[in-house]
């Protein structure tokens, strides 16, 4: 049995889980998310809690079940905390900035990156360097952050580019200086 997919999933004060067949829908104080799943996963909800359950041991299903399970937990803390990824940008010259509710970046283009964020997301530039994006949906925001890193990904001689705070580039060391003869 998944270890994960048996773990039943609380919900807290404040958050209205509606249940209809196999489409899920959360509302909470951060927002609303619905999500259809799989009609082979069993969605009951027990008093302040939610259970995930699969009809029999097929394979299919057992892949479906802990995935089910972590989809709606993650349903579950969006709309109660949301979710958030950091990005730092690293270069000389390279700055963000928001006008309005667009992205603007100077990334040692010829000409500025927009970017508009999708609906549900919002994005902050506490400093020139850095950008926070947010929202209820784990999905979206993974999803946006990623398109922002991908308009100049770091490279690995100086580091330059759009990498999560988190991360970790792996450097290259550059030409040797060995003469040729």
């Amino acid at each position: 049995m998944s270890r994960i997919g048996r773990k039943p999933i609380s919900i807290p004060a404040g958050v209205d889980v509606k249940i209809d067949g196999n489409v899920v829908t959360v509302k909470g104080p951060k927002g609303t998310l619905t999500r259809a799943f799989h009609p082979n996963m069993n969605i009951a909800q027990e008093g302040n809690e939610i259970l995930v359950t699969r009809p029999n041991d097929a394979k299919e299903n057992r892949s479906l079940h802990g995935l089910t399970r972590t989809l709606i937990h993650n349903m579950v803390v969006g709309v109660t905390e949301g979710f958030k990824k950091e990005l730092d940008v690293n270069g000389v010259g390279y700055r963000v900035a928001m006008e309005g509710k667009k992205l603007v970046m100077n990334l040692g283009f010829s000409h500025q990156v927009f970017m508009e964020a999708p609906e549900g997301i919002t994005i902050e530039t506490p400093s020139a360097n850095k950008i926070v994006v947010s929202g209820a949906s784990k999905e979206q925001v993974g999803q946006f952050a990623a398109e922002v890193r991908e308009k100049r990904p770091p490279e690995p001689y100086k580091g330059k580019g759009i990498k999560y705070t988190d991360e970790v580039i792996r450097r290259k060391e550059g030409k040797t200086g060995v003469k040729k003869k």
